[in-house]
């Protein structure tokens, strides 16, 4: 079945989630452009948004309709062509509404899992447990009235597991868009030895047509982002542990968050990310992770208490930051999770002190925002760490211990054979994570 073909009827299971929502987007805007080509007019082009939640459905319509609508205006010129026979319209204006109410159309949605049984193409978006994804994959497949291919998007479950668990005779791959998927450009590709061929010439080419850059890892547990990121978090925590005596739980907090954004030229630091990703999130990927790679040592107390107190991080519907470990305040952190005390403290209270006791950033130090845009990137990111190996502030120490530690994360990775060569991580890192560097570099000292 060609290309064209096969999208033709295509579901995305867990629609309404802040991962599906961006693939039913994705999906829409290629579905739209393939059913306006002269020769599919009168063929019928089918997306079914699948959610147990109506409300988020509700939400997930006008969240499309907006997307839709900066998706019409960016490619306006090319639309004109599209819609050259379409005597009506002639105002840009008109061309684009026409093309949001064309690509809307083809949209069904609903509650029931059953809608997604005359599919070809599945995208499965499930909450991040084994048994339920196991469970709708089994029912689609067991009432499906032909053979679905299925394009799984979990960060950490294992393909062959789903595959076997779920009976798909090897129509199933692991194909991990970042979060949000609308924008990352990454996509993790995951196949096994026994992935029907078809799809994975399919996938290839839909990931293609989404403009994401393929990132190949192979199949275990947590795959390259995650078995970056578990780690990443897992060391963090463990230097707050080391930390705690001398500073306090939040002032230990601080610092570390501070080293892992300012001093590593990161976007956010480490537990900022965590909150970012959901700390409950965390804790079902680690759980995966430890069982699957008989790694006990991918488990985290602090999580489990932060959890247990209410403390879960993740974003509200419109896209905000809710309160993890650190609490948030139109997109900036003003207070931190005292565990201790069981309360929030203000930074104000905390960062004078923690300040002091990390000492001033490399004299030559560049924002994040200023480091990814400069064109001499590697010789500027050389002199900057070569400026650091000279300190013997705490900070600059703590953050040469961080980037060491990362680096042996990232050969770990290839060593095991998760990712197939040392450019799949540092790929992963700099187009998936937005770092100013990949981890293995010659900068970052053994």
């Amino acid at each position: 079945m060609h290309y064209d073909e096969r999208i033709r009827r295509t579901a995305v299971l867990g629609a309404a989630g802040k991962m599906g929502s961006g693939i039913l987007l994705l999906a829409a805007a290629e579905m739209a452009d393939i059913s306006l080509k002269p020769e599919n007019k009168d063929k019928v082009y089918e997306l079914h948004a699948i959610d147990i939640s109506p409300e988020g459905l509700r939400g997930l319509y006008h969240y499309l309709k907006t997307q839709l609508l900066r998706i019409a205006e960016k490619k306006a010129v090319s639309l004109r062509e599209v819609y050259k026979d379409s005597k009506e319209l002639v105002e840009n204006e008109d061309i684009i509404n026409r093309y949001v109410d064309d690509a809307m159309r083809l949209i069904h949605f609903s509650t029931r899992t059953e809608s997604a049984y005359n599919a070809h193409v599945i995208f499965e978006a499930a909450v991040e447990e084994v048994n339920l994804k196991v469970d709708l994959l089994r029912q689609i497949r067991d009432h499906s009235e032909q053979i679905p291919w299925f394009l799984t998007n979990t960060s950490s479950i294992p393909i062959a597991e789903l595959n076997e668990k779920a009976g798909l005779g090897g129509n199933i791959i692991g194909f991990h868009f970042y979060n949000p998927p609308a924008v990352q450009r990454i996509v993790e590709f995951v196949a096994p030895g026994d992935t029907n061929p078809d799809l994975k010439s399919f996938s290839l080419e839909l990931a293609k047509k989404m403009k994401k850059v393929i990132v190949p890892a192979n199949d275990f547990a947590g795959f390259i982002g995650n078995g970056y990121l578990m780690r990443d978090i897992l060391y963090g925590i463990s230097l707050v542990h080391r930390l705690k005596a001398e500073l306090g739980f939040a002032q230990a907090v601080y610092v570390v968050n501070r080293v892992s954004r300012d001093f590593l030229l990161r976007p956010m630091g480490i537990f900022q990310l965590m909150d970012y990703v959901g700390i409950d999130v965390c804790q079902k990927i680690m759980a995966v992770m430890s069982a699957r790679l008989n790694k006990p040592e991918l488990y985290s107390e602090l999580i489990d208490l932060l959890i247990s107190l209410g403390v879960k991080g993740g974003q509200h519907p419109d896209g905000s930051q809710k309160p993890g470990i650190l609490y948030y305040e139109k997109g900036r952190e003003t207070a931190i999770f005292d565990t201790d005390r069981q309360q929030y403290v203000s930074i104000d209270d905390v960062k004078e002190n923690a300040d002091a006791f990390i000492g001033p950033l490399p004299e030559n130090h560049q924002p994040w925002k200023q480091v990814i845009r400069n064109r001499d990137r590697d010789a500027w990111l050389n002199d900057y760490f070569s400026t650091m190996q000279k300190m013997d502030t705490q900070g600059a120490v703590l953050a040469r211990h961080y980037l060491k530690k990362m680096k042996d994360i990232g050969l770990e990775l290839v060593h095991d054979g998760i990712a197939q060569k040392p450019e799949d991580v540092n790929t992963v890192m700099i187009t998936g994570f937005y770092h100013a560097y990949g981890l293995i570099n010659d900068f970052i000292q053994q």
